[in-house]
């Protein structure tokens, strides 16, 4: 099993699909079925290994069979388990543009003035688009930006920092109208 820290999230395992032991996998690869092409697949269970025989994609999901898993009991037991694989077994962004989600954790972000106002602490989505989470080191709090090309216009990798120009659509304190 790799190093937590060289690990990339590449997947989750969801409910079970039909009685035969398949799962629905929701996958963070650009590629849905590209998940199925890496081989064993580390996981968040301790000792647990997991690999994908066939796949296929259903809508918005990947439905997969499992080696080992041939009932939906055991199939059902497997829900919200993740799914990673080693670094180094992922190729190279092409260019100095791209770069995995992973990498951005812990990235230095700036306002466009060069101020920093805190750590990027994960890359969430939960269904409306990617949010960067950005935790304040001296008060522990975190804020949420849209993670769009307007909000987040520079991400410097190499030098460890990305910029965020927050969107202006209300002065701080200033009330939503009702």
């Amino acid at each position: 099993m790799a190093a937590p820290e060289n690990r990339i999230l590449m997947g989750k395992i969801g409910a079970a699909h039909g009685i035969k032991g398949e799962v629905r996998i929701t996958t963070f690869t650009g590629d849905p079925e590209a998940i199925a092409s890496y081989g064993p697949l580390d996981t968040d269970r301790p000792g647990l290994t997991v690999t994908i025989e066939t796949a296929r994609l259903n809508k918005t999901v990947l439905v997969a069979r499992l080696k080992g898993i041939r009932d939906r009991n055991a199939a059902e037991l497997l829900n919200g388990v993740s799914l990673f694989v080693d670094r180094s077994r992922l190729p190279d962004p092409d260019d100095e543009d791209d770069f995995y989600h992973a990498d951005l954790i812990g990235l230095d972000a700036r306002l466009d003035t060069g101020v920093s106002i805190g750590e990027v602490s994960a890359l969430l989505n939960y269904g409306a688009g990617d949010l960067l989470e950005v935790r304040d080191p001296r008060s522990g709090d975190t804020f949420l930006y849209p993670f769009t090309k307007a909000v987040v216009p520079t991400i410097r990798i190499a030098d460890g920092f990305l910029v965020i120009a927050p969107p202006l659509d209300a002065e701080p304190g200033e009330e939503e109208p009702d």
